[in-house]
């Protein structure tokens, strides 16, 4: 699935502090960016994670051929369940076959 294209949208301060919940949904349900301006000047931006981990951090390298690998074994897409049942049958392994 691909990503929406972030909004931008400018609140005043007051806005932001009283509608903060809101706010908040919004960017995580439409992936809205909010700029918080106070007097007229732009003070702050909230925006979601995902969002943010995707256009302002850059990752090493090996976590992203990690990632790479994983997708194209569609592991990123396992269900909660399965990655449950993974980590107890690994705890449940003697430590020494781990190694």
């Amino acid at each position: 699935m691909r990503a929406k294209k972030a909004v931008t949208k400018i609140v005043p301060a007051l806005t932001a502090r009283t509608q903060f919940g809101q706010i908040l949904k919004r960017v995580k349900n439409n992936h809205e960016r909010f700029v918080v301006d106070k007097r007229g000047e732009p003070q702050a931006v909230i925006m979601g994670v995902e969002d943010y981990l995707r256009n302002f951090v850059k990752r090493p390298g090996a976590l992203a051929a990690i990632q790479r690998q994983a997708k194209a074994k569609k592991l990123d897409q396992l269900p909660l369940s399965a990655i449950n049942l993974e980590i107890r049958r690994y705890r449940r392994e003697p430590r020494r076959a781990r190694d």
